[in-house]
C-alpha cells in the first residue's frame, strides 16, 4: 500500500511544480512607461490608443510571447507569438497553443501543439485600472487540427 501513495505523492508534486514553473513564465517584469512599449512588456502607462492583454495574475502586457489560458493548471497555453495588430480596433497573432490531453490524467499527459490564429477585441476600461483600456475577448482559430472536444474557432472572455 506504500508504494502507490509514494507515486501517488510524487506525481502530485510533479503537477505542482510544472504549473509553478508555467504560470511564473507569464509574469512579465514592470518596466517604465514608453511611448511604444517593446514586445511582451508591462508598461505602467497606457493610452487609450493601445489597450493591454490582462492575464490570470493581473499583469498587464502588450504583444506578450506566450499568454497562460488554463491558470489553475497550466494545461494550455499560447507560445511562439507573433503579433501583426495591436491597436484599439483589436489585435492579431499567430502562434501554437500547448494543450495537455490529460490522458490517463492530467498530471501524466502529454502536451500537443497546435498551430492557432489569435485574435483580441472588446477593448474596455480595466475595473483594477479603469484609465487603462484591456482586450475584453480572444478567440482562437485552430488551422491545422485541434484538441479533443474543441471548435475550430474558440472564444473566450479575458480577465478583468
Amino acid at each position: 500500500m506504500r508504494g502507490p501513495v509514494t507515486g501517488t505523492a510524487i506525481v502530485l508534486a510533479a503537477g505542482a511544480l510544472l504549473t509553478a514553473a508555467m504560470t511564473t513564465a507569464t509574469a512579465s517584469p514592470p518596466t517604465t512607461a514608453t511611448a511604444q512599449p517593446r514586445a511582451g512588456t508591462s508598461p505602467s502607462h497606457t493610452g487609450p490608443s493601445q489597450p493591454v492583454l490582462v492575464d490570470c495574475l493581473w499583469n498587464r502586457t502588450v504583444r506578450p510571447g506566450d499568454f497562460i489560458l488554463a491558470c489553475g493548471d497550466g494545461n494550455s497555453r499560447l507560445t511562439g507569438l507573433h503579433w501583426t495588430k495591436w491597436g484599439p480596433e483589436g489585435a492579431t497573432a499567430v502562434g501554437t497553443n500547448m494543450v495537455n490531453d490529460c490522458k490517463p490524467y492530467c498530471a501524466a499527459g502529454s502536451f500537443h501543439a497546435y498551430p492557432v490564429t489569435v485574435r483580441l477585441d472588446g477593448p474596455q476600461p480595466w475595473k483594477k485600472h479603469p484609465d487603462v483600456q484591456r482586450y475584453s475577448r480572444m478567440s482562437l482559430t485552430y488551422s491545422e487540427g485541434r484538441p479533443e472536444g474543441y471548435k475550430q474557432v474558440m472564444t473566450y472572455p479575458l480577465w478583468d
